[in-house]
């Protein structure tokens, strides 16, 4: 096949291993939003390598990057949420850095790469709440043999006036995936 394009190259391999095992380190250093959202709700700013994977190599290496990122996070460190924290962080992170990757993508520029990361901040936010309102936190319910309603409650602890999942979502979830 002449002229055809070669994907998997070397430096390709490369970079995609390199920017994997930083946003694998990035990842270690989480935290809670004590003030924002129920403690098992965490912060870590892996997506950043995630990002510049798929500005630079494109939206398929971002999805890539960031699902050896989970990989390696669980050979290292097990997990605390029974594989749910892991899969909300690949759900919301490929939510975040695949649209950004492929507005950036159609024209490289300072500009396209601003509107990919509103336009991948927004797609992140409405895939975030509906994944926590129909996967995420139903999974996490089973998986714990805890009812929903607990983690209204665990709301509703930082914000009173949190009555229902929905008001968990949009009160405490929303500005957590915001930031």
């Amino acid at each position: 096949m002449s002229g055809s394009k070669k994907v998997l190259t070397t430096k390709f391999i490369a970079n995609v291993a390199v920017l994997s095992a930083v946003a694998f380190v990035l990842m270690l250093f989480d935290f809670p939003l004590l003030f924002i959202a129920p403690n098992f709700y965490k912060l870590d700013f892996s997506e950043v390598s995630v990002l510049i994977g798929g500005f630079a190599f494109g939206p398929w290496a971002a999805g890539l990057i960031e699902a050896i990122k989970i990989i390696l996070k669980l050979l290292f460190k097990p997990t605390q949420t029974m594989f749910v924290g892991e899969l909300a962080n690949f759900i919301i992170g490929v939510a975040f850095t695949v649209p950004a990757a492929i507005i950036y993508r159609k024209q490289k520029s300072k500009k396209n790469a601003l509107i990919g990361m509103v336009v991948g901040t927004l797609v992140m936010a409405a895939i975030g709440i509906l994944a926590n309102y129909f996967v995420l936190l139903p999974f996490y319910s089973t998986l714990y043999g805890m009812p929903i309603d607990a983690f209204v409650k665990m709301g509703a602890a930082i914000f009173p006036f949190i009555k229902s999942v929905w008001g968990l979502l949009f009160v405490c979830v929303l500005p957590f995936n915001l930031i």
